[in-house]
């Protein structure tokens, strides 16, 4: 069944397909839903050239996302990936598409001269956990992650 998904890097053009799983990947994380929003916040890290976003098509129907961000790493002097977005629809999981846009993840970094990539998720989050560590990611045992919310 694999044989049908097609991965591909999105553009502009993609943001209302791509938008509509960022949505239901928020609601994962207890988000209200909001299509609307969702779709344009796509399309401004696209169209501004700030994250670069692979996904999975079947039927020009997105159904998993990857959504990575090229910055910095100053211990290692170079750039590394911060993987902020994956997610694959309910009812496509467990069919190796997670890995696969994990893998192109890893493709996108090693041919762009990218030293690692680096991702969190929730304590919770089992499944991805699994995910993460059979593809040879480590978890952290060495850094706490902190954060300091900003009211708008």
């Amino acid at each position: 069944m694999k044989e049908n998904f097609i991965i591909k890097e999105a553009t502009v053009e993609d943001s209302e397909k791509i938008g509509e799983v960022f949505d239901l990947y928020r609601q994962f994380y207890k988000k209200d839903p909001d299509k609307i929003i969702s779709i344009e916040y796509i399309k401004q890290r696209l169209t501004n050239k700030e994250s670069t976003i692979f996904f999975v098509e079947e039927d020009n129907i997105c159904i998993g996302i990857v959504q990575l961000y090229v910055t910095f790493d100053s211990l290692e002097l170079s750039k590394k990936i911060i993987l902020y977005d994956l997610f694959v629809r309910p009812e496509y999981r467990k069919k190796g598409i997670g890995a696969m846009l994990m893998d192109a993840s890893k493709d996108f970094a090693e041919n762009n001269g990218i030293s690692g990539i680096e991702l969190s998720t929730a304590i919770s989050n089992g499944t991805a956990q699994r995910l993460y560590e059979s593809l040879g990611y480590e978890r952290d045992n060495e850094f706490y992650n902190y954060y300091l919310s900003i009211k708008k």
